[in-house]
């Protein structure tokens, strides 16, 4: 029973609940919960993190597992709302991850300013879908100027173009994504289609599909040149379209762990020797999932222009980079592509989960307009369109809200941070005898691996079989470092395979570090490395 000012109300599903639940708290006592836990959320956020969130304890996924296994719908409402939001506060929260800690630093989640927050509750009460003006109206007008604004920070063209594309409705400067899957997703849909133009009979592979689209040009294999460090999206995407994701083709990386310019040559060549084979896409990355690394857009430019062939980048992680003055020469090159890819909940600071893709060509989108009889009519100015997704929520009106609160140079602040600190981290890191820095961080991304003083001295010498012993040994050393630390609840760092050096048979376990909390400091980085050491210690003396 509910209890609304001393009067009893029974948990059944009828109009009248319907009505106290759809238009506000059903009674004073959820009205008071949600207010009380809503002031600490939108006004406490991290104190309220700290609180109720857990860090990274380790709670037993089969002990969890039989917690939830109920798979039936109640008929009627089974609590109210009150109980409902405890049981998150209380059971839920605690055995999430605080991503929002200044210790968590393993992943491209973190924290997020508090006013985010705030953004996202109006934008999810406005519940504007901005697939069609009906829905949104001012959104989908709003949205063109971000994409317009972001547009700019990447191809930097002059004002007379922004004044032409801006607010038009004939052409696209992008859209925004559920994230940088379905960013790179859209760009190399419209990269696909693009190489096979119509002919004869046969109008465009959205509407004849990928076998008459080959057939026709007299093809057998389309394929897509991306470094090994590509993200797995990369190869979905493939799949998806069509290409097959073994068409996805890894190009080795160089000793600075970019894509070898001299081997993808050489697989160009190889492949155009084929008159059967097209290449869609050349992939550059502008800040690897792994490590951070940015390949050499200028000179992958320099090689699409020359072969007539599409320059993607994905720039889901280091593309809020231009906003720094300081670092934005990093990403050099990236105003060349013909589409980039940014994700707005890594470096944007965004809430989950929202992502954007951008094309140099304003027409470019035209090979992926899609009509319908009651949305997106044929001289509609929807931005569905042109989208890979349906519905979407207003995202643009967080990021364009974001800016005007924060500015490029805030958000610089933000960036600029996360460099310098990972760059400390590695000096640090470097001055451990116990710890090996694997990868330097160009942006803000590390990786490195705790190796003991006796193994050092052996490696020294070691041939190729004995060293392949030594990692294996290391690798166990470093993943129950990482397994312990993570268990422990204090901190936590990530763990991934790269080859330390070219005599490596195999991948060898590395610890990842993500500096990307403005809150994370050197005193923290010392105590995560402090904490690491402590671990070894105490497996060495069991």
């Amino acid at each position: 029973m509910v209890k609304i000012r001393n009067k009893q109300y029974p948990l059944v599903a009828d109009w009248n609940t319907l009505n106290r639940v759809f238009i506000r708290p059903e009674d004073e006592i959820g009205r008071k919960t949600l207010v009380k836990y809503m002031e600490q959320i939108l006004f406490g956020l991290h104190d309220f993190l700290n609180k109720h969130v857990g860090v990274t304890e380790e709670i037993s996924l089969i002990k969890l597992a039989e917690e939830y296994t109920d798979t039936k719908i109640n008929a009627h409402p089974q609590k109210k709302l009150a109980d409902v939001i405890k049981d998150i506060i209380n059971e839920i929260a605690p055995r999430a991850v605080n991503v929002a800690s200044p210790y968590f630093i393993g992943h491209m989640t973190s924290a997020i300013p508090f006013f985010m927050v705030h953004l996202k509750a109006i934008t999810a009460a406005l519940n504007q879908n901005v697939i069609k003006l009906e829905t949104s109206k001012v959104l989908s007008v709003l949205e063109k100027q971000i994409l317009a604004k972001m547009h700019r920070m990447i191809f930097n063209f002059d004002d007379h173009f922004y004044l032409e594309h801006v607010q038009n409705t004939e052409t696209s400067l992008g859209n925004f994504t559920t994230g940088g899957t379905t960013a790179n997703l859209t760009a190399l849909w419209v990269a696909r289609n693009k190489c096979f133009p119509s002919k004869g009979n046969f109008e465009s592979i959205e509407k004849n599909g990928i076998f008459e689209a080959m057939k026709t040009h007299d093809l057998e294999k389309a394929v897509v040149l991306v470094s090994k460090r590509g993200h797995y999206s990369l190869r979905k995407a493939g799949g998806v379209l069509g290409l097959g994701n073994q068409n996805v083709i890894p190009i080795d990386v160089d000793a600075n762990r970019t894509i070898d310019i001299i081997k993808l040559k050489s697989k160009i060549k190889e492949l155009q020797a084929n008159k059967k084979t097209k290449i869609v896409a050349i992939i550059g990355i502008a800040g690897a999932t792994e490590t951070g690394i940015i390949d050499p857009l200028p000179k992958l430019a320099d090689i699409c222009q020359k072969h007539g062939i599409h320059f993607h980048v994905d720039a889901a992680w280091g593309g809020p980079v231009l906003l720094s003055e300081k670092y934005c020469h990093l990403l050099k090159g990236i105003e060349r592509a013909d589409s980039v890819a940014i994700d707005c909940h890594k470096q944007f600071y965004m809430p989950m989960t929202s992502g954007m893709v951008y094309f140099k060509d304003p027409t470019a989108m035209d090979h992926i307009v899609y009509h319908s009889s009651y949305v997106n009519r044929p001289g509609s100015v929807d931005l569905g369109i042109k989208t890979l997704e349906g519905s979407r929520e207003a995202n643009s009106l967080i990021l364009d809200s974001a800016l005007k609160i924060m500015g490029s140079k805030g958000y610089a602040l933000m960036i600029d941070h996360g460099i310098e600190t990972a760059r400390e981290f590695a000096k640090m890191i470097s001055q451990r005898s116990l710890f090996q820095l694997v990868t330097k961080p160009q942006l803000n991304i590390l990786t490195y691996r705790l190796v003991p003083l006796d193994i050092q001295k052996k490696l020294e010498t070691a041939d190729k079989e004995e060293r392949q012993k030594l990692n294996y040994i290391l690798d166990d050393i470093n993943i129950k470092i990482q397994r312990i630390q993570r268990e422990a609840g204090k901190s936590f760092v990530s763990r991934t395979r790269l080859k330390n050096s070219p005599d490596d048979y195999n991948n060898n376990v590395v610890l990842r570090s993500v500096i990307m909390n403005p809150m994370t400091n050197i005193d923290i980085i010392n105590e995560v490395l402090d904490e690491q050491e402590s671990i070894f210690h105490k497996l060495v003396n069991e």
